[in-house]
């Protein structure tokens, strides 16, 4: 049964925010909202988590998992970033968009792309993630909460608990979320590609 924070979202409980880190930090799998959608979240270190959220989301060993960081210092450690990607990352973070970069050695190997060692990054715009990350001090591994079967994810915290309280150890309560995910948007030494549109605007990556 899973346990159910209301979290204010423009100045999330402290006390709250400490309880749902205790609950990543001992392997527990939380719904919580990003600034796009309600998302499944878990440690990064942690492999029974990540096989949990696999068999919620009915997910296969391809499906890339994203790594939800607080800045792009944070992001620069798990990421290789040019002068050129550096600047279109610090014109659009924290914002509504996933960047698929090269990933450096201290990404985990289960995480990356087997064949392009790539990894998806993301800096949400939201003040709950953002005091989670800032209290885990690490990236949160993450994936949109759609559920198979689903097109769009999940908005409803309510809906969440009712549907996966057995299944999850914490559902964040921070309101109605979006219902689309995050544009995703490829940043490799072969140039800028704008993989997904979602609800980030992709047109500066157009051309780019």
């Amino acid at each position: 049964m899973s346990q159910f924070f209301q979290i204010h979202p423009e100045n999330p409980q402290v006390r709250l925010i400490r309880q749902a880190v205790e609950i990543i930090k001992a392997g527990g799998v939380v719904a919580y909202p990003t600034d796009c959608a309600y998302a499944l979240g878990c440690h990064i270190g942690d492999k029974d988590a990540v096989e949990r959220i696999r068999r919620i989301r009915q997910l296969d060993e391809k499906h890339n998992f994203t790594l939800i960081c607080r800045d792009l210092s944070e992001l620069a450690t798990y990421a290789k970033v040019d002068n050129h990607h550096f600047r279109l990352l610090k014109a659009h973070t924290p914002g509504a968009y996933t960047f698929i970069l090269d990933a450096t050695r201290e990404v985990p190997k289960r995480l990356i792309h087997p064949k392009r060692k790539t990894i998806g990054i993301r800096v949400p715009n939201n003040p709950i993630t953002l005091a989670l990350l800032a209290e885990l001090n690490e990236p949160l591994m993450s994936v949109s909460l759609i559920l198979p079967g689903d097109d769009q994810p999940m908005t409803d915290p309510y809906d969440i608990r009712q549907t996966l309280e057995h299944q999850l150890d914490l559902v964040i309560d921070g309101g109605y979320a979006g219902m689309e995910a995050s544009t995703v948007v490829a940043l490799t030494d072969e140039g800028v590609e704008v993989i997904r549109v979602g609800a980030g605007d992709p047109s500066p990556f157009m051309g780019s």
